[in-house]
């Protein structure tokens, strides 16, 4: 069955990265004899100039007749002050597919180690999936603000909770079997409920181990001992910055993609990083996080288990050969870099 793809290149680095992606696709498509379609269509600050918005509906349609979505990156200085912005078409394009679980899997390559801001010994063997609730909670409930008060309103169902719960606990058991779920019950109701979900969900999963953390002492174990962890399951405040902590851990956002799943329609698939206006153009821009999100994609849209990993296999050799782009500390372009993985591909 041919796989239809929508390919959502957007701005800034968007489009080169986007072209090393697809790349790699058409070489790994061909390694394994996949047969799938790519449209590309417009979106984010590309889509306000050719459109006026930046989800235009011929977009909107498009990604909801897809099998998976890639998106490079979006955003660029012109439309801060606009009065649409560029985020406000991912936002939107995660309500309406309804992606309510984010998956950053956070890896540290081997030859990529002395980069991070962390020691070494520290950072040796860190292979964790932090799963972020991403549709609910305190940033889609009710908002009031006053002059001198204002008001945020936290909200969770049961159901919300127990279907992130089952996300975590099927990435846990195809890895190594621990789900740790952070949340802050000794305050706040939705985290007495969160808790409380989390241990009658594990009770379907009998041979995945369950540990609970308090927010603030997961955000402390995450850079005094990283490693311990396999897969974290949290809200989307805590998860919004949980995973940007976890990202930095790598040393570069250039490596880290990101998976975000609803319960029946299309995933979406883009590196965690922003368009880097002040590179783009220059083919100076790390195409990994992309190339990696293909990877993602294969692997958990597809189920291509042996394509994806022979994509980060790839990736790996090429980070061991010593080829590496400026924010790696190398100097390998764009297009040097992916050539580079289609060869060890």
């Amino acid at each position: 069955m041919t796989k239809k793809i929508v390919a959502l290149a957007g701005d800034g680095i968007g489009p080169e990265i986007m072209a090393a992606g697809l790349e790699v696709l058409t070489a790994v498509a061909k390694k394994f004899s996949l047969t799938y379609q790519v449209e590309e269509r417009d979106f984010g600050g590309a889509a306000i100039d050719r459109h006026g918005h930046p989800l235009p509906a011929e977009t909107l349609t498009a990604c909801k007749g897809a099998h998976a979505i890639l998106l490079a990156a979006i955003g660029a200085p012109q439309y801060d002050e606009a009065h649409i912005r560029p985020e406000r078409g991912l936002l939107m394009l995660r309500q309406e597919l309804g992606l309510f679980a984010n998956i950053r899997p956070v890896k540290i390559f081997d030859p990529l180690r002395h980069l991070s801001p962390l020691k070494e010994e520290r950072i040796k063997g860190v292979d964790f999936v932090v799963v972020r609730e991403l549709t609910g909670g305190i940033y889609f409930g009710q908002h009031h603000l006053e002059d001198r008060r204002a008001e945020d309103i936290n909200a969770y169902s049961y159901e919300e909770i127990e279907r992130i719960a089952r996300q975590a606990f099927e990435i846990a058991s195809r890895r190594k079997k621990r789900v740790t779920s952070i949340d802050k019950q000794n305050v706040l109701a939705t985290s007495k409920l969160w808790r409380r979900v989390l241990i009658e969900v594990a009770k379907d999963y009998p041979d995945v181990q369950l540990d609970h953390q308090l927010v603030d002492s997961a955000a402390m174990l995450m850079i005094i001992d990283p490693a311990r962890f396999d897969v974290l399951v949290t809200e989307n405040l805590f998860g919004d910055i949980l995973s940007d902590e976890a990202s930095v851990l790598a040393g570069t956002l250039g490596v880290m993609p990101s998976a975000s799943h609803s319960e029946t329609g299309p995933s979406l698939y883009e590196p965690i990083h922003g368009s880097a206006p002040d590179i783009a153009g220059q083919g100076l821009a790390n195409p990994v996080s992309m190339i990696l999100s293909v990877a993602m994609m294969l692997r958990e849209s597809f189920d291509q288990g042996a394509a994806a990993e022979a994509v980060e296999i790839a990736v790996e050799q090429t980070f061991a050969q010593g080829i590496l782009t400026r924010d790696l500390g190398g100097s390998a372009s764009t297009t040097e870099m992916t050539e580079a993985i289609i060869r060890n591909l």
